[in-house]
């Protein structure tokens, strides 16, 4: 399964019949609404997806900042965006794919089996010398239909579970400031889930913002304790970010789980305790 695409490769698709369906999932924390950065700007023809809206279902409580999406939801999401069954999807974003990811996530999980992330997002784009289109692209909708089942999940107990193992890891996927519960600027309290392992995100990616090579990503998550023999779970603030980590995961190599509730869930629940500090266990004996 290819998990990525070149800049050069999508635009040497673009206008012919393979062409993907491309989709710009232009999302941050400080900006969520992307449109007005999309319309600025994006790949020749693609479509622009609201995270928030279409991404996750705000509808469900308890389950985290960005709770997933209901199939019929996703089907509704699917057909907006033009797609048909068995089409090829590309998704992009001008944040590393640290937001498309979760849009290859959830295709994955759908049932989509082409979907890859272009390598260096729009910044790669850009500096190949390749085009940009301005304003809206409202495609022909597509019958598409979405048949969750594909990618694992765990919910807050396996999580707990996993991080507890020791035949097994839990990587957190936020900032290492976060991790270590220095600052914390959305959820209700800082720290980590106990005995997960600081795994940034931005670390999956070079100084020119493309994932490392598969060979530097087995390094990386080797020196983190995933052998691939044994278990590993994702989770970040809400369930975006670990999306990429799961990515980098697959180039790696490694089969990851994703825990969609993340620490936005976790840090709700006044049972479940809190580390801070460099180590899995923190400091002190988490709160």
């Amino acid at each position: 399964m290819r998990i990525l695409i070149e800049p050069a490769e999508l635009a040497s698709l673009l206008g012919t019949a393979a062409r993907p369906v491309v989709l710009d999932v232009r999302w941050t924390l400080a900006e969520p609404d992307g449109r007005q950065a999309y319309r600025a700007g994006h790949v020749p023809g693609a479509v622009y997806v609201d995270l928030d809206g279409e991404l996750a279902d705000h509808g469900v409580t308890g389950e985290g900042r960005h709770p997933l999406p209901g199939e019929a939801a996703f089907t509704t999401a699917m057909r907006r965006w033009g797609l048909h069954d068995g089409d090829p999807v590309v998704v992009t974003d001008d944040a590393g794919g640290t937001s498309a990811a979760r849009a290859w996530w959830l295709l994955r999980h759908a049932g989509v089996d082409d979907v890859r992330i272009l390598d260096g997002a729009l910044a790669g784009w850009r500096d190949a010398g390749l085009p940009l289109e301005t304003g809206d692209v409202e495609p022909v909708p597509g019958d598409a239909t979405a048949r969750f089942g594909s990618m694992r999940m765990i919910d807050l107990d396996e999580a707990d579970a996993l991080a507890s193992s020791e035949r097994g890891v839990l990587l957190d996927a936020r900032a290492g400031e976060r991790y270590r519960g220095e600052v914390e600027p959305i959820d209700p309290r800082a720290g980590h889930v106990p005995g997960a392992v600081s795994a940034p995100t931005a670390d999956n990616l070079g100084p020119d913002g493309r994932f490392l090579p598969a060979e530097a990503l087995r390094e990386r998550f080797g020196a983190l304790g995933i052998d691939g023999e044994h278990p590993v779970g994702a989770y970040c603030g809400s369930g975006i970010t670990a999306a990429h980590e799961v990515a980098a995961l697959a180039i790696a190599g490694f089969d990851a789980a994703l825990y969609p509730g993340s620490f936005s869930q976790w840090s709700r629940r006044p049972e479940r305790p809190v580390a801070t500090g460099a180590t899995p266990e923190g400091d002190a004996p988490p709160a």
